[in-house]
């Protein structure tokens, strides 16, 4: 008990003098020991790898997970240390949707089974989602967190140390020269009655001031060294965030590659099926037309045989009859294989040039296509528009 009191005096009487120091030192009453610029550089590259890293951190949660109550209750169960319950995405609940209506308006009819296809294709998209999300939780986010509680952690506290040891360092900077200051004033102007013993007195305390300026010198040195290596470390971070963050990139780069495959195979299979929904009113105006296909593909002013009626473009179509316009025609390259449905459409292979134009009134998702002697319809989404 004794002792626990001895040492809560001498921490008091610590944490008084560096209490002290820091006064003086803000008012401008007291000298303080500057680090060198090398060290000061270091200092401000740590706290702003620090401070990046937590707002990278933040905005890339903020991207994996847009919810916030989503992302708090992620936090807890991280805190609580259980495993976080399988979320599903926008895009699971919005396949799921779509294929319980197809369900209930017939799977067989046109609309229930183009519902059931783009259905799986968004399950399909939340499923590549979930993993990048998984991916990029593994491999970036969790390294970042681990700075920020390890290494950092271990950094602020070896600051702080050297900061206590720096004012240690400095108050007895400070008692010293006040013990010299009083024996150069003992010497000056003595006093006759007691000359020897104030002298002596102020000799000791003196010798004792840089006895203890010699142990706190040599405890900031000392402290200074390791929060040095502390900080030269940070470079070792910055390498281990850079791998981190091409595993990011890569995780993303696969996810927007899975998805641009799913929605491509979809687009495919809905390419299939043109003119599936007709409007049969006899108020109905013409079908809209691509503001793309307007400004880009030359129009055919006038079509042989045509009617004014309300009969569409596709159903009145002879090929035979039209002719590519006098303004112009483009060149497509085609993306990949298409098969021709009927008559009125020509196939395709991959990579062919082939020449396209368009029709008033037509399917926006369709263009008239010319290969040699043969011509057809073909859907826009196999095709990719040359200049």
């Amino acid at each position: 008990m004794d002792f626990s009191v001895k040492k809560l005096a001498s921490d008091a009487g610590v944490f008084f003098s560096r209490a002290v120091q820091f006064t003086e030192e803000k008012l401008g009453q007291a000298e303080k020991t500057e680090l060198d610029a090398h060290f000061e550089n270091l200092l401000a590259r740590a706290d702003s790898t620090k401070n990046w890293t937590e707002k990278i951190l933040r905005q890339t949660e903020v991207l994996l997970q847009p919810n916030p109550g989503a992302r708090i209750e992620e936090f807890l169960y991280e805190k609580l240390d259980k495993k976080i319950p399988v979320r599903n995405t926008n895009a699971d609940l919005l396949g799921q949707y779509m294929i319980e209506a197809a369900n209930e308006f017939g799977p067989g009819s046109p609309y229930g089974s183009t519902l059931i296809k783009v259905g799986e294709t968004q399950k399909q998209l939340g499923g590549a989602e979930r993993d990048f999300m998984h991916s990029a939780s593994v491999n970036f986010l969790t390294p970042l967190r681990n700075f920020l509680e390890g290494d950092w952690r271990t950094i602020s506290k070896e600051r702080r140390l050297l900061e206590n040891r720096r004012l240690d360092l400095d108050a007895c900077k400070a008692r010293l020269k006040k013990a010299k200051a009083a024996e150069a004033k003992a010497a000056a102007v003595p006093d006759f009655q007691e000359t020897r013993p104030r002298n002596y007195i102020l000799s000791a305390s003196a010798s004792a001031a840089e006895h203890e300026l010699r142990v706190a010198q040599t405890e900031f040195d000392r402290q200074a060294e390791v929060t040095r290596l502390l900080l030269e470390g940070i470079s070792s971070t910055h390498m281990n965030h850079l791998r981190c963050l091409k595993e990011f990139a890569e995780a993303q780069a696969t996810y927007y590659a899975q998805c641009y495959q799913y929605t491509l195979d979809l687009q495919k299979q809905l390419g299939r099926f043109p003119g599936t929904f007709v409007v049969n009113s006899p108020h109905a105006s013409s079908p809209p037309v691509s503001p793309t296909s307007a400004a880009t593909i030359p129009v055919v002013s006038a079509v042989a045989g045509a009617s004014n009626n309300t009969t569409t473009v596709d159903s009145m179509l002879n090929l035979s009859d039209v002719k590519p316009p006098s303004s112009g025609t483009r060149k497509a390259r085609v993306l990949y294989d298409y098969d021709a449905a009927d008559s009125s459409e020509l196939s395709l292979l991959a990579d062919e040039l082939i020449t396209v134009y368009s029709l008033p009134g037509m399917d926006p998702d369709w263009l008239i296509a010319e290969k040699g002697n043969q011509k057809g319809k073909v859907p826009v989404t196999y095709l990719e528009l040359l200049s």
